[in-house]
């Protein structure tokens, strides 16, 4: 091992891998079990097991991994989805945040279908996309766009507090230890969790896509109404 070495060890049975980077002087930079990122000794971080050297295709500089390690030491904003222990080693060793575990449960789903219409009328979504296929024609379907992305928004925020709540009770059953049955990974429990947050994860994706392309749509149509006026 060696300063600015991406580092993971096996976390909970190996259910989970915890990552932080080699600061150099026995110590590494990482996410405390979600709280706080931490400057802790080496020993301390590996307790005892085997750490591997997680490799990347084009790492940036030492100075600049140690560097951007150390400028986010005592940071508190950990979301196991978005804003991880791997999404912070492998911001620190690339630049970018990147987790190929939390990856790894948004695509290998065998779910099927979105179940979007619970939460936002079938006949709303139907609109919406044939707005994107036949355009905004008239000051109605102008009108129809607008109100479809207030919806789109507010649901975004009640899948958003979903899956934030669906997270933390996973967080709470991993960070149970063997009494609550994490050393069976593929346990009823546990794999319930992961697949809700892989649903509300799919869900929230297509809403963010539909939002984007209605927001693009309405963009698109007052540059060309002030392009028009213009001339």
């Amino acid at each position: 091992m060696a300063a600015a070495d991406h580092l993971s060890v096996p976390r909970q049975h190996g259910l989970f891998l915890h990552h932080g980077i080699d600061l150099g002087d026995g110590s590494v930079a990482h996410y405390l079990e979600g709280r706080e990122i931490l400057r802790s000794p080496l020993d301390e971080f590996k307790r005892g097991l085997e750490i591997t050297i997680v490799d990347h295709d084009h790492p940036s500089p030492i100075g600049v991994t140690l560097r951007r390690a150390m400028s986010r030491i005592g940071e508190q904003r950990y979301n196991l989805l978005f804003n991880n222990c791997e999404h912070f080693a492998s911001w620190c060793k690339t630049g970018r945040h990147h987790s190929g575990q939390v990856e790894g449960w948004l695509h290998n789903t065998s779910l099927g279908a979105l179940a979007l219409g619970q939460l936002m009328p079938a006949a709303l979504l139907t609109g919406l996309r044939l707005l994107l296929k036949r355009g905004l024609v008239n000051e109605r379907s102008q009108e129809r766009a607008r109100r479809g992305l207030v919806q789109l928004r507010e649901l975004r925020q009640i899948l958003l507090e979903k899956l934030e709540g669906t997270l933390e009770q996973a967080e709470g059953w991993i960070r149970g230890g063997p009494n609550n049955g994490a050393s069976d990974r593929y346990g009823i429990k546990g794999k319930k969790l992961l697949q809700a947050g892989q649903s509300l994860a799919d869900e929230l994706a297509a809403v963010e896509e539909l939002e984007q392309k209605i927001s693009d749509l309405l963009n698109d149509h007052h540059e060309r109404s002030i392009s028009d006026q213009a001339e």
